[in-house]
């Protein structure tokens, strides 16, 4: 049995810190915003905060160490469901095997292009590659192949210049040969870190083995990814203890790998297909919990990216975008073949959408608030990726190179997929943006914005 999490400790941790008094939690966010991290002492005085005015501190200081960082940017990106077919029985999912009202549908290779396409012609420079858990050989072969083509679709100037991937977890021998495939980063949620809540979530399929999953990320990175996103499900088990959980696995890696998760997402149990569990949460976490929980993430790992999906309503999503997100899934559809049908049906669906506005109009309200939508992918294209990225982010030299290539590939967006009121609108936020930069910093961007005019395609640095 693994000891990555040792949840006596969290329970101990959380008992010690349940009435944190004014000082205690300023002197908490005093050194938050040195943007050196929390401990899980720390996190659990924040997480037991009760005052409104208190809380609004909270939010107000992880909104600067966000800023800080990574500056007002927005990385955007979509998923891509190519099958739904699933071995494992996971009680709070659409896709679990024994949902027969659920419609299973693989795509052909021929299906992914179109839905490539699709995805490149709206304007998107990233997508997450999702699947049902499989577990044969030629599953694996499959999502190797997906990834292939995806990569070699072209729609006009457009491609996809980064596959992340959300799939089962896998050997070492096979997490190598994804590493070869040229994959950006292997996501995994471990879902609930406590064990007693995740046994009963997990039914049947390899899934049910909590120590295989939990150890996932260990044999990836043993395999050379460098690059992983981790996450929990809120909703299953307590959100307190699900946060210093999320904690204790970061602390793991880096002590084994010498770098933590490159982002962790924040999903909320939504309203799936044959669960009563997702439309009924064990654990309900509310909206002001949710935000509460992003702002903690920020404070306590502030270099990590952290990913905010489309299963949030777009109040909400507005409200978290100003508390720490990083990363946001737009447009998105949740079933095998959604972008090639007039309608994401709910029947092929792994969960219900809460903001189900298009990639443009996304764009245009992220404009509206003052942040920069990001397409870029120079990071990973240049192999600044694992230690050298968090190298870079931790001397905050990070934001000098993502400033710049935000603006240039939302540039890219508006020349070649916005609207004229989104392009209209993004022209004026860029001309602030380069205006407040520094002189050496326009003149940088300014020259890859005109090798883009001049037909020069992917300027970035």
């Amino acid at each position: 049995m693994t000891n990555i999490i040792d949840e006596q400790k969290i329970f101990n941790t959380l008992d010690k810190h349940q009435q944190p008094d004014r000082i205690l939690v300023q002197e908490i966010l005093s050194k938050a915003s040195e943007l050196g991290g929390l401990s899980a002492e720390d996190v659990a005085t924040l997480i037991a905060i009760d005052s409104e005015e208190l809380l609004l501190e909270v939010f107000h200081t992880a909104k600067k160490v966000k800023e800080a960082i990574y500056g007002n940017r927005l990385v955007i990106f979509a998923p891509l469901y190519a099958s739904n077919t699933c071995t494992n029985n996971c009680l709070y999912c659409a896709f679990r095997t024994d949902n027969k009202e659920l419609k299973r549908r693989t795509l052909s290779q021929t299906e992914i292009a179109e839905e490539t396409k699709l995805l490149i012609d709206q304007g998107q420079k990233r997508i997450v590659l999702l699947t049902g858990e499989a577990h044969d050989h030629d599953n694996f072969q499959y999502i190797l192949d997906s990834i292939a083509t995806i990569y070699a679709t072209k729609s006009g100037a457009g491609k996809i210049c980064r596959v992340n991937t959300n799939i089962a977890p896998y050997t070492v021998e096979n997490f190598r040969r994804l590493k070869a495939a040229n994959i950006g980063t292997y996501q995994l949620f471990q879902e609930t870190y406590h064990r007693d809540t995740y046994q009963k979530m997990h039914a049947a399929g390899k899934k049910a083995d909590y120590d295989w999953h939990i150890t996932a990320m260990d044999r990836a990175m043993t395999a050379g990814i460098d690059d992983v996103g981790i996450g929990a499900l809120f909703g299953l088990a307590n959100w307190h203890f699900e946060i210093l959980a999320l904690l204790q696995h970061i602390a793991h890696l880096n002590q084994e790998f010498g770098i933590g998760p490159h982002t962790i997402s924040v999903p909320r149990l939504e309203p799936a297909s044959g669960s009563n569990i997702a439309s009924s949460p064990p654990y309900l976490v509310s909206d002001q919990d949710f935000c509460k929980i992003i702002a903690i993430l920020r404070l306590a790992v502030p270099y990590t990216g952290i990913i905010l999906s489309t299963r949030e309503s777009v109040a909400l999503r507005r409200q978290c975008f100003e508390l720490g997100v990083s990363q946001i899934s737009a447009g998105s559809r949740t079933s095998p073949g959604g972008y090639s049908e007039s309608k994401d049906k709910f029947n092929a669906s792994q969960f219900s959408v809460g903001d189900c506005r298009n990639l443009d109009e996304v764009v245009k309200d992220i404009v509206s608030l003052g942040f920069m939508p990001s397409f870029c992918t120079a990071c990973y294209r240049l192999g600044r990726t694992g230690e050298s990225f968090m190298e870079l982010a931790k001397t905050g030299k990070i934001k000098n190179m993502c400033t710049p290539n935000a603006i240039v590939t939302f540039k890219e967006y508006l020349l070649h997929y916005a609207s004229p009121d989104t392009r209209d609108a993004g022209e004026k936020l860029i001309a602030k943006e380069l205006a407040a930069s520094s002189e050496q910093q326009k003149q940088l961007t300014l020259k890859l914005i005109a090798q883009l005019e001049e037909g020069t395609q992917e300027a970035y640095i």
